[in-house]
């Protein structure tokens, strides 16, 4: 079925965001192969467990005391622009800004004053309470690049926040590797605060570009800016907080029950089985978010835009997801090493999870961009039970394989519950387009799932490499009825200026 001159405009503006984000983090992917096999051979699957377990430390205090106003900034300043009204565009990203840096200092702060408690907690010991104390460094230049990179996506400048994510992924990998290098393992902690400070300097350098004239501002209009951006970021910050607190309890609890290796195997898996599916939910969060929050009163829009979106990221996705599981154990050896053999089963299972990741989320902006904060808060809190049960569970019962199972499953409950709850509050379904894409790609995922279960080796890897082929040629038909290629190039042409000249050469 051919698409409409309106959908094609919409679909099409979908697949050039996610062509120039997805871009960026195709170059990301490349830069983390680097980085993930320089720290896999250099710590070894406990080292990098003890990578992954400060990556948590850094990310769930950052996630606290940011207070989602990173993710609320977005909002209130494409808001914003959205009005027309520049002054309420200045008020809003001077607050934004003052505010990330109070709210960095607070939580560097509180993690320095209770590193001991938080090195007893995460470790069974105060041993590394050091280690601990000194990533409070990151976590103040985390929320300070936060609240840049707000700015910079709320204002819709993707082709900035592409290069900003790209610049700040080069020179982070570059020194952290350098220091884990001649370090090793006292390196990580050095590391990861080094890759912080890289990351502000990459968002500051993009976001002075965006010149804002500070207004005279009374201390109400910045109380009253201020707790804007709090009160849904608060939704927001629940929301990260839980995600994160959940990863964060999965690993202790592997550490405990396993121990490091385990975690190790673990942090593996969950990397590669979000790296592809990455630039996807990304492209969502840079242009979709903002886009959709313009349209969030109109039902009939924001339900096109989700349905739309959710049909673009299933088709981006399902080959890329298909042929990770199907070849497993090379991507782990070619990312890792061989000594994280065991994960194979596990990223297996993530795999599942993530297609429905793809799905699930444009629904639950749905529920962000209407501001319904209470609902999104509950929602997040279901889904986080759901997951520590299934995680507890699961562990118990299939051992290390268990964590990707409890992810699958915590992923079915969290479609059917955001279903329910969006179709509610704008009566939103799903598509015939959609169904009929879902129904495709979502059976070809399974037959190359199931394969390795009841088939030989052989006959599982090529059942799953006609899985691939079968779901990117119907991947490609569809894409292709959207959006012309040189649609698709021109935004990688501003991303990657070198791209036009090879471009034309070949068309010569």
């Amino acid at each position: 079925m051919q698409a409409t001159e309106s959908e094609k405009n919409t679909h099409g503006q979908i697949l050039k965001s996610s062509a120039m984000v997805g871009g960026s983090s195709v170059l990301n992917i490349v830069i983390g192969v680097v980085r993930t096999k320089a720290m896999a051979v250099l710590l070894g699957p406990a080292g990098f467990g003890l990578f992954g377990l400060f990556g948590s430390i850094v990310t769930l205090t950052q996630t606290l005391a940011g207070m989602g106003v990173n993710s609320s900034g977005v909002r209130q300043i494409a808001e914003a622009v959205g009005s027309g009204d520049t002054e309420l565009v200045a008020r809003t990203t001077v607050v934004l800004q003052r505010i990330s840096i109070l709210l960095g200092l607070l939580g560097a702060v509180l993690l320095a004053l209770f590193s001991r408690q938080v090195a007893a907690l995460s470790f069974g010991s105060t041993e590394h309470a050091k280690e601990v104390a000194l990533l409070s460094i990151a976590v103040f230049f985390g929320s300070v690049s936060a609240g840049q990179g707000a700015l910079i996506q709320g204002m819709r400048r993707i082709s900035d926040l592409a290069k900003m994510s790209v610049l700040g992924a080069i020179y982070g990998t570059l020194t952290s590797i350098s220091l884990i290098y001649f370090f090793r393992s006292h390196g990580v902690v050095p590391a990861l605060v080094v890759v912080a400070l890289m990351t502000t300097a990459a968002s500051w350098w993009y976001s002075r570009k965006i010149r804002i004239h500070p207004p005279a501002m009374s201390a109400s209009n910045v109380i009253a800016e201020a707790t804007a951006l709090l009160k849904l970021g608060f939704a927001f910050m629940s929301s990260g907080l839980m995600t994160m607190g959940v990863a964060y309890v999965v690993r202790i609890t592997l550490l405990r029950k396993v121990g490091y290796e385990a975690t190790g195997l673990y942090q593996s898996a969950w990397t590669l089985g979000g790296l592809y599916v990455g630039f996807i939910l990304q492209a969502m969060g840079a242009d979709f978010y903002p886009r959709l929050t313009a349209s969030a009163k109109d039902n009939t829009a924001c339900n096109r835009l989700v349905n739309e979106q959710a049909q673009v990221g299933l088709l981006l996705a399902g080959p890329g997801v298909i042929a990770t599981l199907t070849f497993a154990p090379l991507v782990i050896a070619l990312f890792y090493s061989t000594k994280f053999g065991a994960a194979v089963g596990i990223l297996r299972w993530i795999c599942l999870g993530t297609v429905l990741q793809v799905v699930t989320w444009p629904m639950g902006f749905i529920i962000v961009a209407k501001a319904k904060q209470a609902i999104f808060i509950g929602c997040e809190v279901a889904w986080s039970i759901v997951s520590l049960g299934l995680a507890w569970v699961c562990v118990s019962y299939f051992g290390l394989n268990g964590v990707g199972i409890a992810f699958f499953g915590s992923y079915i409950f969290h479609g059917f519950l955001v279903y329910a709850v969006v179709h509610r509050l704008s009566g939103y379904r799903w598509s015939r387009d959609n169904r009929r894409s879902g129904l495709i790609l979502l059976s070809l995922v399974a037959v190359a799932f199931c394969g390795f279960y009841v088939l030989p080796l052989f006959w599982a890897v090529f059942l799953g490499a006609c899985s691939v082929v079968l779901s990117s040629v119907y991947s490609f038909r569809v894409l292709s009825t959207f959006v012309t290629t040189e649609q698709i190039l021109q935004p990688l042409k501003r991303l990657f200026p070198g791209l036009s000249r090879i471009w034309k050469t070949s068309q010569s």
